[in-house]
């Protein structure tokens, strides 16, 4: 699972101005690794310059679709998204690591369950897997969406999306918002926010008639429509978010106090792909990651913000302080699971499994 293997790209398409899709082919001795779930990841790396460069991309097919695609949109400053709308071909090859994420809910053809959604821009990546699965899956199961963004010309899928609704009228309800374009609905119009979410629970869809609600977007949105849900009597176990990881600030980390003794060590055992290999460190200096791949591991991780959850493992022994945290859930948490890249040991043994992680 750690392991990055390379995959010839069959289809590049222009989804935008600034967003394309990439189609990978998956050979059949890797199609068992490759299987996903709706509302998974990959995470892809290339050499750009001298530069060993990871990023995640959320999966934009469906599981039944037979297809392995994400979508990659440009943004400003962005080395991997520019480098891969400009440089990237159908034929060429790419390494990519098996899928990981656990933005989905299990799903059963005998549901009878009415899905939400809120997207923003190339958020709409993972929901679109999300969406276009459960109706494949569950066919008496609904969904709404509403899905935010500057102008009709920046919509990520829009033919996809219009074909989708009209496959499934009856169960498919999509509302575009827009920032920048004016429409004859004042609602639609803006940014969504924790009070236009509000505003739509009143008046388009009830939160007692939503089993489960996924978030895909900015931070700022993310959280005003969680308030949004939860203040409308959603519980919180129902409602399903994933960060943009570009939208999330850089996080420095701030040392503890001293306790009497400076500079103490600990011994890391890291147990990945049923090997192990064990390292020392010095506490409170650097992330267990960090760590890791400074004693020569190959390390599995993508953003180091704490929010792809690339890097997710179990402690086994010992204990950490993980600074951030937008990819676990709580119960995740409870059982053991840190982001490697956000935790710092605390006593002078630490074990962490990986292949748990999985």
């Amino acid at each position: 699972m750690s392991k990055f293997h390379p995959l010839t790209i069959a289809d590049v398409r222009n989804e935008t101005r600034d967003t394309i899709a990439v189609t990978f082919a998956v050979p059949p001795a890797l199609r068992d690794s490759f299987r996903f779930q709706q509302g998974q990841h990959l995470t892809l790396r290339a050499k750009i310059g001298d530069e060993d460069v990871r990023r995640s991309y959320s999966i934009c097919s469906a599981v039944q679709d037979g297809a392995l695609r994400v979508a990659i949109k440009r943004t400003p400053g962005g080395l991997f998204s520019s480098w891969a709308n400009d440089t990237l071909r159908a034929g060429q090859t790419l390494e990519v690591m098996p899928p990981m994420g656990h933005f989905n809910v299990p799903l059963d053809a005998a549901n009878r369950k009415h899905y939400l959604a809120f997207a923003a821009g190339s958020g709409i990546t993972p929901i679109l897997s999300i969406i276009k699965t459960t109706l494949a899956a569950e066919p008496h199961s609904r969904f709404t969406l509403f899905y935010g963004n500057r102008a009709s010309s920046s919509v990520i899928f829009k033919e996809e999306l219009s074909d989708l609704k009209d496959s499934h009228l009856e169960r498919l309800k999509i509302a575009y918002v827009m920032s920048r374009e004016q429409q004859d609905i004042e609602l639609f119009n803006g940014r969504i926010t924790k009070d236009k979410a509000a505003r739509f629970l009143r008046h388009w869809v009830r939160a007692d008639d939503v089993d489960v609600a996924f978030i895909c977007g900015p931070e700022d949105m993310m959280l005003g429509v969680s308030e949004a849900l939860r203040e409308a009597g959603m519980p919180k176990s129902a409602i399903k978010t994933e960060l943009f990881a570009a939208s999330v600030p850089k996080h420095a980390h701030q040392p503890r106090p001293a306790a009497g003794v400076a500079h103490q060590h600990t011994e890391v055992t890291v147990i990945m792909d049923g090997n192990a290999a064990s390292f020392t460190m010095e506490q409170d200096k650097e992330s267990l990651l960090d760590a890791g791949l400074r004693a020569g591991l190959d390390m599995r991780y993508s953003c180091k913000g704490g929010v792809c959850s690339t890097c997710r493992c179990k402690v086994i022994e010992g204990k950490v302080d993980m600074d951030v945290n937008y990819a676990l859930e709580d119960y995740e948490i409870a059982r053991g699971y840190v982001l490697s890249c956000q935790s710092f040991p605390t006593t002078a043994k630490v074990v962490i499994d990986f292949d748990q992680a999985e």
